[in-house]
């Protein structure tokens, strides 16, 4: 079936006038009149009628208009968001972050990426879970870009065939303790001052479970594992409500009136956080934009001089 028959017909239909429609058209009565008897012919059914000097839709015919109508009228909107997407200026990026990096990190990316001139139109659609989760969603294209621990594999493939990780700033891992304990006393702890506690700890999904492993094993402690979770302020509020200590992450907006984060003096293992990109897939320009912004913005901020988030 050809698009531009449709066309044809849907102006004919408007007008119920042949040679008014093929005027509008810019094409000749007897081009458009080859058109309507291809469609006709196709469907099997007459779609015009005799009515006077003029004519009209048949019954079909009107039925088949609603259907043309609302198939051109998508097409339509599928164009335009087509262009608008492909305009480097009014595009949209679909963006995925591990839980931590909303406090800080999302809001100060989107924040100066938004405030340069060219980009206020810009939009975006974010959302937050744990990096295995990222990625899979990633490599399903819900999202364009994600901000991520490094999985080294998702299922049985091997992630970096799959994707690009590009590093962008570190995390330092603390020790996290209630405020009323007696190791919250102290200015900073070690790895093995924990070690006498039951501890919370993160669960095999999370992207810092390697990390925090290798970090205990490093210090040659063997931890009495209480509860293993997913989410960061989830171990904040285990900790804060004395059920345990904890390694993670610093949280910035952490209320520390009730758990206190401590300087680990023997931990040197910092937690690498990386924008990832799905190889060979197409960017559209608002989001090339936006992924080459985030390289240079957290150099320029933090990788280029030592500073952790």
């Amino acid at each position: 079936m050809n698009l531009r028959h449709l066309v044809f017909f849907k102006e004919l239909a408007r007008t119920q006038h042949m040679s008014q429609a093929a005027e509008n058209l810019g094409i000749s009565q007897p081009s458009l009149s080859y058109a309507i008897k291809k469609l006709e012919d196709e469907l099997g059914v007459p779609l015009f009628e005799p009515d006077g000097r003029n004519i009209k839709l048949t019954q079909l015919g009107d039925l088949y208009l609603k259907y043309v109508t609302a198939c051109l009228n998508d097409l339509s909107q599928g164009n335009d968001l087509i262009s608008q997407l492909m305009d480097p200026n009014q595009g949209h990026v679909n963006f995925g972050f591990t839980y931590t990096m909303g406090q800080q990190l999302v809001p100060e990316l989107v924040t100066n990426f938004k405030g340069q001139t060219n980009n206020h139109e810009i939009t975006f659609t974010m959302g937050q879970s744990n990096s295995g989760h990222l990625l899979q969603d990633l490599d399903d294209e819900k999202y364009d870009v994600v901000i991520a621990s490094h999985v080294a594999k998702l299922g049985e493939q091997d992630t970096e065939n799959r994707f690009e990780f590009i590093p962008i700033v570190q995390q330092e891992i603390m020790g996290a303790v209630p405020a009323d304990s007696d190791l919250a006393r102290k200015e900073q702890l070690t790895v093995a001052d924990l070690a006498a506690y039951p501890m919370i700890i993160f669960s095999k999904n999370s992207g810092l479970r390697p990390l925090i492993d290798q970090i205990l094993q490093t210090a040659k402690v063997e931890p009495q594992i209480l509860y293993e979770v997913e989410e960061d302020h989830t171990m904040a509020g285990f900790v804060q409500y004395g059920l345990g200590v904890a390694l993670m992450p610093y949280l910035p907006l952490l209320d520390q009136n009730h758990i206190r984060l401590r300087h680990l003096a023997d931990n040197q293992l910092n937690h690498q956080m990386y924008m990832v990109v799905k190889q060979n897939r197409f960017m559209t320009p608002s989001v090339h934009r936006f992924v080459e912004f985030v390289r240079s913005y957290c150099w320029q901020h933090y990788t280029n001089i030592g500073k952790m988030i």
